[in-house]
């Protein structure tokens, strides 16, 4: 069973890592994702053996809150999503103004003297040097009162053996306060004890206003990355905009506005021109165009009559339709859409695993990095002040959160970025599997071709005039259930050819179909059959090789009686249109070194033709069902990595198969489920798109990888004073909490970029 939780109090990724570690001991769960960007936990495990209760209290225990998420709707849960955001960036924004108004004060208190500003002359001198700490004291309080909130969680986490950032930023902020009192008690003793050298020294070294501006710069970073991360999700929140939260239906003829939530399957729905469409259903009566542009990337409306499907959240541009409501709620294609998207986001990309591991030691680590930089400066001759002051700086310069947030938010972006352009990415892990691939192996039909045979050529045999022809034909063919046959029926009624009745119908399977039109036999099939009744088949084999060469299937038809002889009156050409933007989809892999197969059940002849105008570079004919898997799995055992594109059920255990599966999004239920990435549009095109965008997700989260690794690479022995005796490079801890809170903030933003790429 796999259900969310909402996860509270996680700050950073030693957070987040420990919420993971502690879940995955529990008995029963099978597989653990946190998400630090989400705040949520998405948890696999076995009813039989564990429960919602002892994952709580598993984490709970371990020094966070947990509840599990309950929603009747995706929209419900955003909404809650977006007002906790709200009420976060709310509370921070009212610590940053305060804590800025006591330590502007503080700062002309503590430097102003370094820059001629002046100050009460009760403040002055070292006669006024315990005021002159007082003060700086008082001030500070009210910042550390403000900002209590990193003093409760890095306490709570110390005791539960699981230091987090909030522990660093305790830790070092506290070391520079309790050093300001330890100064203060000194400047009283030498006050005392007149010891002006004394006083002097101390009150140049209080160190009070390092612990306040550590508290206001982090808050002032953790402000502006809840900011930046709030924008990762507009593309959801664009999405879930989409549907309108009214619907007019109409119940036993009366019409009525109700509330979205109230529509019903089998309800009618009416939407006018300009109006958003409510729910997914059919039309059932009018025509329209629309825009779908919001939820597929189509640029152009959509011509829509009755029968056709609508969906949710598109735009009824100019016309007047009643349609059949056939999905609410959480099943419309919008609510899809966004599940499918936040999904993705809870879910971890393999190379997420390295920030993981590195995330479990890593504040313990900086802890360990602090505690011997101090006691090696003192070792060699440096004061206690220095020796602090270097410490304090590892302590709150050392990022944990840029590791945690690098792969995430850009997880988070990709997959909304994907949607907007109707292309659906299920996990993390399919997104980053996508960027590696070798081969991309195309189903034929629907996939490539339309998936609905037509009418391409007529052939009049023996004087056979073309309309009797095809009367003929599409009255023998209405009886018959065969996709081509069904192709010359509409063709003959859009055409407005006559049918007529059948008589003594009769249907080999395998071969074709006879019965007596208008009192003459008529014969339809393949050369198989026609050679059966003793039809002569010379002019058909020649016609037909022909025909098929171009990739089309020929229906053979003729007429006669068992008595006087069976005559060939006649070929109907059948196929399957390519669609136009197969060509460029194929182009595009091929142009990305992507090697293109085809895999189709149907005969060598129409493969090759389709694979000779499309450029394709193999194509495999005649494949059973049941044999797409193992050409999948020969091609992964030669060294492959394979993308399975289909949109039948025969397609399911391939794309299952595939190192990644992608289903068209008019295929079947089946199909779609079992893919990892689903094309809304139903264009190809988007499977090169996915590939691409794909690669451009991993390509940032490699950069956020980077930055988070060599910031922390640079920033502690920096820190640190490892160039102190060679360059006379210092950092203090006022700088480092500013470089700090600017890393998260550099990895978020560098991640956003990816909602405007092409």
């Amino acid at each position: 069973m796999q259900k969310k939780y909402d996860v509270t109090g996680m700050s950073c990724t030693a957070c987040s890592a420990y919420v993971d570690k502690v879940v995955r001991k529990i008995d029963g769960v099978t597989e653990v994702n946190v998400n630090l960007l989400t705040n949520s936990m998405v948890v696999d495990y076995d009813e039989k053996k564990t429960n919602d209760e002892a994952i709580i209290a598993a984490v709970v225990d371990g020094g966070y809150g947990a509840s599990v998420v309950k929603e009747n709707t995706i929209e419900k849960s955003e909404k809650k999503s977006d007002t906790k955001s709200a009420d976060e960036l709310a509370v921070m924004k009212k610590r940053i103004i305060f804590s800025f108004i006591f330590l502007i004060p503080l700062y002309w208190v503590s430097m102003g003297h370094m820059v001629n500003l002046p100050l009460p002359s009760w403040l002055c001198g070292t006669e006024n040097a315990m005021s002159f700490a007082l003060i700086q004291f008082l001030l500070t309080l009210p910042i550390i009162f403000i900002n209590q909130k990193y003093f409760i969680n890095g306490t709570k986490n110390f005791i539960h053996k699981a230091p987090n950032m909030d522990s660093l930023i305790m830790t070092g902020s506290s070391a520079a306060l309790l050093y300001g009192c330890f100064a203060m008690f000194k400047i009283s003793y030498a006050l005392g004890h007149n010891d002006l050298e004394m006083v002097k020294y101390y009150s140049t070294n209080l160190y009070f206003e390092s612990a306040a501006t550590i508290l206001t710069l982090v808050t002032l970073g953790k402000f502006l990355e809840t900011r930046s991360k709030g924008k990762t999700s507009e593309a959801i929140a664009m999405l879930m905009d989409l549907a309108p939260k009214t619907a007019i239906v109409e119940r036993n003829t009366v019409e009525g506005e109700i509330p979205v939530e109230q529509v019903v399957v089998g309800d009618i729905v009416i939407v006018k021109p300009g109006m958003s469409i409510p729910v997914d259903g059919i039309i059932t009566e009018g025509n329209t165009s629309v825009d779908q542009s919001a939820l597929t990337g189509e640029s152009i409306p959509v011509e829509k009559t009755v029968g056709d499907e609508v969906a949710a959240g598109t735009i009824n541009k100019n016309g007047f339709i009643k349609f059949k409501a056939t999905k609410v709620g959480k099943e419309t294609t919008v609510a899809k859409i966004v599940e499918l998207v936040e999904t993705a986001a809870s879910t971890k990309a393999p190379m997420a695993r390295l920030a993981d591991k590195v995330s479990e030691i890593f504040v313990p680590t900086v802890i360990a990095i602090a505690i011997i930089t101090a006691v090696v400066w003192i070792l060699v001759g440096q004061s206690f002040e220095f020796a602090l002051s270097m410490a304090i700086s590892v302590l709150v310069i050392s990022c944990p959160c840029a590791l945690g947030l690098a792969t995430p938010v850009a997880i988070m972006v990709g997959t909304g970025r994907a949607a907007q352009s109707g292309i659906l990415i299920k996990s993390a892990a399919a997104l980053e599997n996508t960027q590696s691939v070798t081969t991309v192996v195309l189903d034929k039909t629907g996939t490539i071709t339309e998936g609905k045979p037509v009418v391409t050529d007529v052939v009049s045999l023996k004087g056979m005039a073309e309309h009797n022809l095809f009367a003929a034909a599409a009255s023998l063919e209405k009886k018959s259930e065969h996709i081509l046959g069904l192709a010359v029926v509409e063709k003959a009624e859009k055409d407005g050819i006559d049918i007529f009745p059948v008589e003594n119908f009769e249907a080999i399977p395998g071969r074709g179909v006879k019965g007596n039109v208008v009192g003459r036999d008529i014969l339809s099939g393949n050369l198989a059959f026609m050679s059966e009744y003793g039809v002569s088949i010379a002019l058909f084999e020649r016609y037909g090789q022909k025909l098929a060469e171009e990739g089309k299937t020929p229906l053979f038809f003729a007429t006669g009686s068992p008595e006087t002889g069976y005559t060939p009156i006649g070929i109907i050409a059948v196929a399957d249109p390519i669609k136009e933007s197969s060509f460029k989809a194929v182009e595009e892999l091929k142009k990305n070194g992507i090697k293109v197969m085809m895999l189709t059940g149907d005969n060598r002849l129409i493969a090759e033709s389709i694979k000779n105008k499309l450029g394709i570079d193999q194509a495999i004919a005649e494949v059973l069902p049941t044999d797409k898997d193992s050409v999948i799995q020969k091609l992964q055992d030669a060294g492959e990595k394979v993308i399975m594109v289909g949109d039948g059920i025969n397609d399911a255990p391939a794309l299952v198969r595939a190192d990644v599966g992608i289903a068209i999004g008019a295929g079947t239920d089946i199909a779609i489920e079992s893919a990892d990435i689903v094309l809304i549009k139903n264009d190809l095109r988007d499977a090169a798109e996915a590939i691409s965008i794909s690669k451009a997700v991993v390509r940032n989260i490699k950069q956020n990888l980077f930055w988070a690794f060599i910031y922390n690479i640079i920033g502690i022995p920096l820190a640190a004073g490892v160039f102190y005796s060679i360059l006379g490079w210092k950092l203090s801890p006022m700088f480092a909490a500013c470089a700090m809170s600017l890393s998260s903030v550099t990895v978020v933003t560098n991640a956003l970029r990816l909602r405007k790429s092409k």
